[in-house]
């Protein structure tokens, strides 16, 4: 036996060990730390390999028994996952618990665990080894479901009465935004609209709810009997809402029913469609008088757009004379009017005709802060047009001008080349589509994100680092552009939880749920 005097003078008894025969302090086991830990392994019984299972599709991890959750990597909620797949932890005490990291394409997870325990008589031993996870995949119910593309039991089917599609490309965006489209479960394009199929009727109410909120609709709802069980009396439906967009869109020119048109402040019956949100903003050209109609107002009186983009005719600026504000007439019981325009009286000519005639035609625009001599402008042709419109039949000759100018017109190819901006998009599964007539409205919507700054304020609009823009398009065109204030920066992945790109790119998009707004390529 060996003593050693401390430093207060008082003895401490010292011991050897019964193994090696080394001095130590005296403890219930008589033996030192080393050979406690060759004699006894506190980490019996707790497994050194597991394994954790990914959905690859949704990439989530299987949580026993049935439940899915979403976790990151080397995230507090995996770490929680993985403790809970060993057992014997609730024999020892975890004192520390983390990831040693490992290569993403390695398809392992390494934990590192600090326990203690008590052994020997109340000898306290700690111990660190380190359990790996092997990470296997398996679908989800969730997504059988999705892969088998005829699970569903809600439906909101979304049309409008237009032959093009620049709404729902402006739709699209929202939905992106706002992720309106998480829950769904497959979503398919038509010639005529879009099916959104959803797994629970809640789902496809929201979605409902959210098109009432961003652009005037109406919506019709009907149910069809799936099965019934008379046992205890319950019932297997599958639910349907017709959505119906207004059939008006951004630069067209509608006629409004007179009452309509005296209710809004004695606008002028022949306007121009400004831009389309939750109500419909239109101007008066001839007066400036602006007025918004919200949907339930234009589903009591409905009225119909006289022209599109295709129907415009081209036209040259020869004279333009701005219209002071102080010089219009106000009458009594006018409404609100634009001081974002300036009125001005316009003397045009047919493109086509220069050379051939001499014919002018003179109007009064709402565009006499974008227009100079020179300039070309799109506008409609009341003299040529063959329009078919119960409201247009009843006003007067005398009060239709002979053209309206919609929008000044700029060169397409220049336009395109400079953009340096771009847009998200979502894979589709769609039918058999004109890709030209596609990609026709696509680049006019992009125009029109470029020409209104409050059309483009509820969009989502990146940078587009991958597009050089060549030195002679830039300042040779006076066309509106979008600031480098607007845009986002576009985030770039690498690699997804397991290291995979292209699984990256597919996890991404059955993540959405195949939420494809399905216009876009």
């Amino acid at each position: 036996m060996e003593y050693m005097v401390g430093e207060s003078g008082t003895t401490q008894g010292r011991i050897l060990c019964c193994q090696c025969g080394i001095a130590i302090e005296s403890n219930p086991a008589n033996m030192c730390v080393s050979c406690i830990r060759t004699q006894v392994d506190i980490t019996e019984g707790i497994p050194k390999q597991g394994v954790i299972y990914f959905c690859k599709n949704c990439e989530r991890y299987l949580q026993p028994p049935e439940s899915w959750v979403v976790c990151t990597l080397e995230s507090r909620e995996l770490l929680s996952l993985c403790l809970k797949k060993l057992k014997g932890l609730n024999k020892v005490n975890l004192v520390d618990a983390g990831f040693i990291w490992t290569e993403p394409h390695s398809k392992r997870l390494k934990v590192k665990l600090t326990i203690q325990k008590e052994v020997l008589g109340g000898t306290v031993l700690q111990q660190v080894f380190v359990v790996e996870f092997m990470v296997h995949y398996q679908m989800c119910s969730d997504c059988h479901r999705v892969e088998a593309k005829d699970f569903w039991k809600a439906c909101v089917q979304v049309r409008q009465k237009t032959t093009h599609k620049k709404t729902f490309f402006y739709l699209e965006q929202l939905i992106l935004k706002h992720r309106a489209h998480t829950s769904t479960v497959n979503i398919k394009a038509h010639h005529d609209g879009l099916d959104f199929y959803y797994e629970g009727k809640q789902d496809a109410r929201k979605l409902v709810e959210f098109l009432q909120t961003v652009v005037p609709c109406r919506y019709q709802t009907s149910q069809r009997l799936i099965s019934h069980d008379t046992h205890n009396n319950t019932y297997n439906y599958k639910t349907t809402y017709s959505v119906e967009i207004v059939p008006i869109c951004k630069d067209n020119i509608v006629c409004l029913p007179p009452k309509l048109a005296q209710s809004l402040g004695n606008i002028g019956q022949i306007c121009l469609c400004q831009r389309v949100s939750n109500l419909i903003h239109i101007i008066d050209p001839t007066s400036l008088q602006i007025a918004d109609v919200t949907a339930p107002v234009y589903w009591r009186t409905p009225f119909n757009s006289l022209c599109e983009l295709k129907n415009l005719t081209e036209y040259i600026v020869l004279q333009i004379e701005p219209i002071a504000m102080k010089d219009m007439r106000h009458q009594k019981g006018q409404g609100a009017k634009s001081y974002k325009h300036i009125l001005a009286d316009v003397w045009v000519a047919r493109s086509q005709d220069l050379g051939i005639n001499d014919a002018q035609f003179h109007t009064r625009t709402h565009l006499g802060h974008l227009l100079n001599p020179g300039d070309t402008v799109l506008g409609f042709d009341f003299l040529n047009a063959n329009v078919n419109d119960q409201n247009f039949d009843k006003v007067k000759a005398e009060r239709l001008p002979d053209v309206i100018l919609v929008k000044k017109s700029y060169d397409k190819q220049k336009r395109k080349l400079r953009r340096n901006w771009k847009l998200r998009q979502m894979s589709k599964h769609s039918d058999a589509l004109d890709d030209d007539k596609m990609e026709r409205d696509y680049s006019e919507f992009l125009e029109d994100l470029e020409d209104d700054p409050e059309y483009r304020q509820h969009v989502n609009i990146y940078m587009d680092r991958n597009k050089s823009i060549p030195v002679e398009s830039s300042d040779d065109d006076d066309a509106p552009k979008i600031s480098l204030q607007e845009m986002l920066e576009d985030l770039n992945i690498s690699e997804d939880a397991t290291g995979d790109v292209e699984q990256l790119t597919k996890c991404i998009s059955t993540q959405v749920r195949q939420g494809c707004l399905g216009f876009l390529s």
